[in-house]
């Protein structure tokens, strides 16, 4: 997700600490290095100026804390400067005791419908009672998509009403049917174009009828700065409350889009991370500007292990830590894992891993787990247990019955042993290293 500012970010940050010295000439390369990243990340021209020109003044007037480098010091200012551009803290507040009422607005194709499906998934898993209205009488097939989506998740039930063409009606007839026996109820509007006066009046009285808690804006990340204009237009019609933007996990014009989002004023209060019901994050500065600076985001690994309701076995972690792991224990591993829908994403999240490794480097182990999985798989009991039992015979069978070669059975027995070693290492050299050579390095 949003690799190209991510890796430009880091590139700059990087080359600042390897300079020598801080002075006047190494903070103004250190500008344009970001002002370049920025830019190819699509965020816009000016606001790019002004960041990095606040960056550059402050950088070059402000004396570090003591104990404090001039390198960390520049670092701090980068960091508090992106997360003021990302914009303000908070998402929508909802109150379990009561009644709270969420519209979902957008343009047509900027993946609506699919982000109320995830928001409802969303809420379901933090304890919500969820109801969703079906209001989208305008597309072809949206009710359909919702319903299917939403399915997914248990607990939230849809409401629509397809002989009735008129949002507005449809929207009261949902509040009401919900009204009791939930306490969240999101309302999925017509897709709009910013230009079609009729579908933004339609889009204002279904505001004015659900009095809702709050109005969210929904964008397609891929049009980067265009955000802006976009969110302006809907905003001059029914407040806009805040924003979710869709599709991040696939665009290099995130940070133009999150950026232009947040200079309309309005806050981002979640951010799409992939295809998944359960891809989607709420969106908060400080953190996410912790990722793109490869400090890391331990609070969201933590919100994806509840979200993906991963499973701890304590006798199994025990085993791990005390460097008693069976090939059991590896194999229930990979599957958890699959569970968060990439290695990368979980990486990204880890401080001291975070962006040290390229997206090749994760391809290549992904695709090796695989192989191992496949190996572990092929083993009798005994083998999973204690794989010092596995003699030429044996590692033979357990190729021809995977159908992997002889090599990959030696290469997992010895990635397996050098794990082991290495299994309480979360972050440094040494963990690097182990993924790379799990790559095949």
């Amino acid at each position: 997700m949003l690799d190209s500012l991510r890796d430009g970010l880091q590139a700059a940050v990087k080359k600042l600490v390897g300079a020598s010295a801080v002075d006047e000439g190494a903070v103004k390369e250190f500008v344009r290095d970001l002002q370049r990243a920025l830019i190819q990340a699509d965020v816009n021209v000016k606001l790019a100026l002004e960041v990095t020109e606040r960056v550059q003044r402050r950088a070059l007037e402000e004396k570090p804390s003591p104990g404090v480098t001039k390198k960390d010091q520049v670092v701090s200012i980068l960091y508090e400067e992106i997360v003021r551009m990302m914009g303000g803290e908070g998402g929508p507040k909802m109150d379990k005791g009561r009644l709270n009422l969420i519209v979902m607005l957008g343009v047509q194709g900027s993946g609506k419908t699919t982000m109320t499906a995830k928001l409802a998934h969303f809420y379901a898993k933090r304890g919500f009672r969820v109801g969703v209205v079906a209001a989208d009488t305008f597309r072809p097939g949206a009710v359909a998509q919702l319903t299917t989506l939403a399915a997914s998740s248990p607990g939230v039930e849809v409401f629509s009403n397809e002989k009735e063409k008129d949002p507005v009606k449809i929207a009261r007839e949902g509040r009401k049917r919900f009204e009791g026996n939930k306490n969240l109820v999101i309302v999925d509007t017509a897709g709009r174009h910013k230009e079609e006066k009729g579908l933004l009046k339609e889009m204002k009285d279904v505001v004015g009828e659900v009095k809702p808690d709050a109005t969210i804006l929904v964008i397609d990340g891929t049009i980067g700065q265009q955000c802006y204009n976009q969110a302006m237009a809907f905003h001059q019609t029914a407040p806009v409350g805040g924003i979710a933007i869709t599709k991040l996990d696939g665009t290099a014009k995130g940070g133009g889009a999150i950026a232009a989002s947040a200079a309309t004023g309005a806050k981002v209060f979640f951010i799409g991370t992939g295809e998944r019901i359960d891809d989607l994050e709420e969106f908060a500065p400080t953190r996410f500007v912790g990722r793109l600076l490869g400090m890391g985001d331990l609070k969201s690994l933590m919100d994806m292990v509840r979200q993906a309701e991963v499973e701890v076995d304590e006798k199994a972690m025990q085993r791990v830590m005390s460097g008693k792991m069976t090939m059991d224990d590896l194999l229930a591993q990979f599957e958890q894992m699959k569970k968060f829908g990439s290695l990368k994403k979980v990486l990204d999240h880890i401080p001291g891993v975070s962006g040290s490794l390229n997206a090749e480097e994760l391809d290549k182990v992904e695709g090796r787990l695989a192989v191992y999985k496949s190996i572990i798989q092929s083993m009798t009991k005994d083998e999973r247990t204690d794989p010092q039992t596995i003699g030429s015979s044996r590692l033979r069978r357990i190729a021809k019955g995977s159908g992997r070669t002889e090599k990959d059975v030696r290469e997992l027995l010895s990635r397996y042993k050098q794990m082991k070693s290495v299994v309480k290492a979360s972050k440094g050299r040494e963990f690097r290293q182990m993924v790379r050579r799990m790559g095949g390095e």
